[in-house]
């Protein structure tokens, strides 16, 4: 891996060019080869290709021309960003995937119509992983009961991701993740979930976790990282 200080020619790469791959981490910008990951043809994989698929022809021949036209009003409206940090804006068909893959892997509906309000769903910010269990292999989570009340679009579900379990010694970490279940109403309102864990993890390890909101109108969140928590001996 070769360290790369740009100049005033270019400001910021991020991806493959020929046969490198230019990314950035916390210690500044890298060049490594690129290799050509294994394909595993896993369950998990394939359930994801298939619901991409069914998807995308969903929306060219089930939704109407005014609901692609809403969908299209919503992605104007809501800002993203990129990997270089840039705002940008995806198209209706992007949205349409985006939200419609979180709601597949529940395995729940799809919202052929798009949000009303344009804007993401806003992350639960009390949210954190407070205990675990190392013989039934499940983590307990706890919530912002208050914020799963009807405020014109209440949560739907908070979904939730683990990573793979780490050195105690390390103190980043970027995937793999793996989904491990929802937050839904009732246990909102409760404030904690337990939910068993994707990953197996032993004493002294560190675990990573990531959460996405769906409200009951379609807004999805952005992915976003919770305080990692390193496993103890249970009381």
């Amino acid at each position: 891996m070769a360290l790369v200080k740009f100049g005033a020619g270019i400001i910021q790469i991020s991806g493959s060019i020929a046969g490198t791959v230019h990314a950035r981490n916390r210690f500044g910008n890298y060049i490594r080869p690129r290799t050509k990951p294994v394909n595993p043809h896993s369950a998990r994989q394939e359930s994801a290709r298939s619901d991409v698929s069914y998807l995308a022809e969903r929306w060219h021949e089930d939704l109407t021309v005014v609901q692609r036209g809403l969908w299209n009003t919503y992605a104007a409206a809501v800002a993203m960003k990129n990997r270089l940090g840039e705002t940008i804006h995806l198209t209706g068909f992007n949205h349409f995937i985006r939200t419609n893959c979180v709601m597949k892997t529940w395995g729940t509906g799809v919202f052929d119509d798009a949000p009303t309000i344009l804007s993401l769903a806003e992350k639960d910010e009390v949210l954190q992983c407070s205990e675990e269990d190392i013989a039934a292999q499940t983590f307990t989570f706890t919530c912002d009961t208050g914020g799963w009340a009807p405020n014109g679009d209440p949560k739907g579900r908070i979904l939730l991701y683990q990573g793979q379990p780490q050195l105690a010694s390390r103190n980043f970490f970027d995937g793999p993740w793996r989904y491990i279940g929802v937050i839904d109403p009732v246990e909102g309102a409760a404030g904690t979930a337990t939910k068993g864990a994707g990953f197996s993890f032993a004493l002294g390890q560190k675990v990573w976790f990531q959460a996405r909101v769906m409200t009951t109108t379609g807004r999805a969140s952005t992915r976003w990282s919770l305080d990692p928590r390193t496993i103890v001996a249970d009381p």
